[in-house]
């Protein structure tokens, strides 16, 4: 039970919050709220994955597994506090309208991952709201702090992170049988109270095994590359070294920087 924003949240494992800014970046007024999402399978028997196996399901959206360790790339939390911001998406080939979290500083960009943790005790998440108060629920809401000995201590779940969805599962015997059922909420761009809500809208945690799927976004520097240009010796002209952020394109970058 919660009776105040600094009050312990112990059935959805989050605590605490402060008020430390505004959002400044819709254009227009546009309700938004969490929504279940239900999909059901038939299994014989149930899956359960180690801590060695979770070391952590990092979920890259479009580039798979990195081959490098991102984490290097992280800002601390008041970088984060600092750039968080969001925006209002017209609904694209790619993706459905609404409004989505984005970084101010060009130089950074929003990362998803995702981490599964165990839910009976609680998750061990301090929460921090950076805009809210508004009717429709929307704001900026992160994690503020990971609870030292709580369930997401050492998952890889850091400060500046903003939990974006969760899903955790049901499991009902049938029988032989053993369906599933995941029950999912979406969080991204909520204010406190309604990701409080949407969090106590998930089932009650029945066993100690009960674990969640935390979907969470990022906000990290992009990584960059130094490059020298060699020029032929008939050009008499002396090496140039330039810095790209990855995939920029390579002649465009000459060109913007006065290199021909």
């Amino acid at each position: 039970m919660i009776s105040s924003r600094n009050k312990s949240l112990t059935a959805a494992a989050f605590v605490a919050t402060t008020i430390c800014g505004t959002i400044n970046a819709f254009s227009t007024r546009c309700a938004s709220s969490y929504h279940h999402q239900h999909i059901s399978t038939t299994s014989t028997s149930l899956f359960s994955s180690t801590a060695q196996e979770q070391e952590q399901q990092l979920f890259y959206a479009a580039a798979g597994s990195p081959s490098v360790d991102m984490n290097k790339y992280n800002l601390p939390l008041p970088s984060c506090i600092e750039n968080w911001t969001a925006v209002l998406q017209a609904e694209t080939s790619m993706q459905s309208a609404g409004i989505f979290l984005k970084a101010k500083d060009s130089e950074l960009f929003v990362d998803s991952l995702r981490f599964t943790i165990r839910r009976s005790g609680g998750l061990g998440l301090i929460l921090t709201e950076l805009a809210g108060g508004r009717e429709d629920g929307v704001g900026i809401t992160i994690i503020e702090e990971v609870v030292g000995g709580g369930n997401a201590d050492g998952s890889g779940i850091q400060p500046g992170d903003s939990i974006v969805g969760l899903t955790v599962k049901k499991s009902i015997s049938k029988g032989i049988n053993v369906e599933e059922e995941r029950v999912s909420v979406a969080t991204e761009c909520l204010s406190y109270d309604a990701t409080i809500e949407a969090l106590m809208s998930l089932p009650e945690v029945v066993s100690d095994d009960d674990e969640v799927t935390l979907t969470v976004k990022r906000l990290r520097r992009q990584p960059k590359i130094s490059v020298k240009l060699q020029y032929p010796p008939s050009d008499n002209l002396p090496d140039a070294s330039i810095e790209l952020f990855a995939g920029e394109n390579l002649r465009r970058a000459m060109l913007t920087r006065g290199i021909k």
